[in-house]
């Protein structure tokens, strides 16, 4: 894990700033092919623009400096498995894989182009919630030349107002997300720093329900998280009481 210093948040701004104002306000936003979230993060991450979008083999990367190559993936994690069959065997990589920390909420009405005022969303957002993507690249996560970095951000999400529900809300369509803030930022340079993902309150043998339990998650994305940190090796099934299996770490 890496603490955020003035600088960071500085230079996050400044990312945030090229990219909101000079685009998003000239076209609009959510008009670019390009989701906010991503070009601000490839900014930040690269400001010099000779180093983004660069070809590798059949493959475009999002940043290709100095013999590595970082890709942003906002979501969808499995639309990166064929660019990373080609890409760890001949350079190192990094994932950036945003988790969005606090997010507020805008509503867009589509007939009259109205925005509503912004409301926070209940829920803060933690590292946990990245197992949901991570579970889907779960057979790279071994490899020697691949690195995940977690940036935990603030955001201002835009929606439509087009779901099923009476208040068309449920199953809307999400227009697009504007960071606002870096709050941390996570590393994870090999298997065994998954050890990171580990509740520091877990009781030293533990059961889905305890993961669960302490990280916050739903059962049914705890159980993935499992399914990951077994997989790296941070944690051994060691026996089975009735139907749960008990884990502790290596």
């Amino acid at each position: 894990m890496m603490s955020i210093t003035d600088y960071d948040q500085k230079i996050f701004t400044r990312a945030c700033e090229q990219i909101i104002h000079k685009e998003r306000i000239r076209q609009g936003i959510g008009t670019l092919s390009e989701k906010t979230v991503h070009a601000v993060l490839k900014n930040f991450y690269e400001p010099d623009p000779a180093h983004q979008e660069i070809p590798v083999g059949n493959y475009v990367a999002d940043i290709l400096r100095d013999g590595e190559i970082i890709e942003i993936q906002t979501r969808n994690m499995n639309n990166l498995r064929r660019k990373l069959d080609y890409f760890l065997d001949q350079y190192p990589v990094t994932i950036v894989h945003p988790v969005i920390h606090t997010k507020w909420l805008y509503w867009i009405d589509e007939e009259t182009g109205e925005i509503s005022q912004k409301r926070k969303s209940p829920k803060t957002g933690s590292p946990y919630d990245s197992f949901y993507e991570l579970y889907k690249i779960k057979p790279y996560l071994n490899h020697p030349n691949l690195q995940v970095c977690l940036p935990l951000i603030d955001v201002e999400e835009y929606r439509l107002l087009n779901g099923w529900s009476r208040d068309r809300k449920r199953g809307s369509t999400r227009y697009d997300r504007i960071p606002k803030a870096l709050v941390d930022e996570i590393f994870i340079g090999n298997p065994q720093e998954y050890r990171c993902m580990i509740p520091d309150s877990l009781p030293e043998e533990f059961s889905v329900r305890d993961y669960a339990k302490y990280s916050g998650l739903p059962p049914r994305y705890a159980q993935t998280a499992i399914q990951v940190l077994k997989y790296v090796g941070v944690i051994r099934h060691i026996r089975t009481e009735g139907h749960a299996y008990i884990y502790r770490l290596v």
